[in-house]
């Protein structure tokens, strides 16, 4: 008597279609929860350190690193032949708590930003495949954004960023990574020129990632296909990086999870078409969705954003996902 046929998964279809489907990872639900770590080595090929890779939990004290956690979701990804992204060197948010700027004059602030790059990038020369080098650079009305670094480096830091990156690691693929500009908007507009004039500078820029926190508000699908096709058209790669989908908390509609479903399934299908090859959702499954521990979004937007529920079950945005990337 012949076994049933098993059901394809996510990972199996990805594979299949070689796109990269990919998730958050945090390092203690790695560690406690036989079901998280099964989930994401089974249904998806590729992983991003959610938090552990950031300067804050990197940097317990002026002179000491801590990679233990990173190190566990590298590892992680590395033995179950995932792609692994590092997330993120620069960023204005989420530094040390001893860090203070004015304890450093900015040719210091420089050397610190300097030694930080080149020694995380250093140390997962071999493990990690791409990087998120610089996050969040423009701010939402599409200006600059003010941060220690460009404080003390001017907007030069994006350049110097991406220079110190490649010096210590040539393979890597390096991102700059935003949020609020998914779609043809004033931001993503500022976004294109920015990386315009790096790249006619000739600073070692791969790529674009696009977030894509669909929070409420779902940007529109064929605006983000445009979008990621005039990047590309600038010769970078573009992935969507950080994608979850939710509703305002207090407007969820009765079919809320239809309309979410649809919504993942025409943002792969717009992915596809524009020749973007990348999905990244930001964790796992919902008990872990960042909406749930960050208070002043979990009271604004529904707190079931991803393709797993709390209890590990396949979602009707799973197999919408699966279903796109079949066909």
């Amino acid at each position: 008597m012949s076994a049933e046929p098993t059901e394809s998964t996510l990972r199996d279809v990805a594979d299949e279609r070689e796109f990269t489907i990919g998730t958050a990872i945090d390092p203690d639900s790695l560690r406690r929860d036989p079901s998280y770590w099964k989930t994401a080595s089974s249904e998806f090929n590729a992983v991003t350190p959610e938090n552990a890779l950031k300067m804050g939990p990197l940097r317990p004290s002026r002179h000491t690193y801590d990679f233990r956690d990173a190190d566990a979701v590298v590892n992680f990804g590395r033995e179950n032949d995932m792609t692994v992204r590092g997330h993120t060197l620069v960023w204005h948010n989420q530094k040390p708590e001893w860090f203070q700027a004015w304890d450093y004059t900015d040719e210091q602030l420089r050397q610190f930003l300097r030694e930080h790059i080149h020694t995380v990038v250093g140390r997962y020369r071999e493990t990690v495949d791409a990087w998120d080098v610089v996050n969040e650079a423009v701010a939402d009305d599409g200006s600059m954004r003010r941060t220690v670094w460009s404080d003390a480096l001017g907007e030069d830091y994006l350049e110097e960023a991406f220079t110190w990156a490649r010096e210590v690691n040539p393979d890597a693929d390096l991102y700059y990574n935003d949020y609020g500009a998914d779609e043809i908007n004033e931001k993503s507009d500022a976004i294109y020129d920015l990386l315009e004039g790096l790249l006619e500078r000739d600073v070692p820029i791969d790529g674009v990632g696009l977030q894509l926190h669909a929070l409420g508000d779902h940007p529109d699908p064929d605006s983000i296909a445009e979008n990621i096709e005039r990047f590309r058209d600038l010769g970078l790669e573009v992935q969507i990086t950080e994608m979850d989908v939710a509703f305002h908390a207090d407007d969820v509609p009765a079919d809320a999870l239809e309309i979410q479903a649809d919504y993942y399934r025409e943002v792969v299908e717009a992915c596809l078409e524009a020749g973007c090859d990348t999905i990244v959702t930001w964790d796992v499954h919902d008990a872990n969705s960042w909406l749930r521990s960050f208070k002043d979004f979990g009271e604004r937007y529904s707190g079931d954003p991803l393709l797993f529920d709390d209890r590990y079950e396949r979602k009707p945005a799973y197999y919408a996902v699966r279903d796109a990337l079949e066909e």
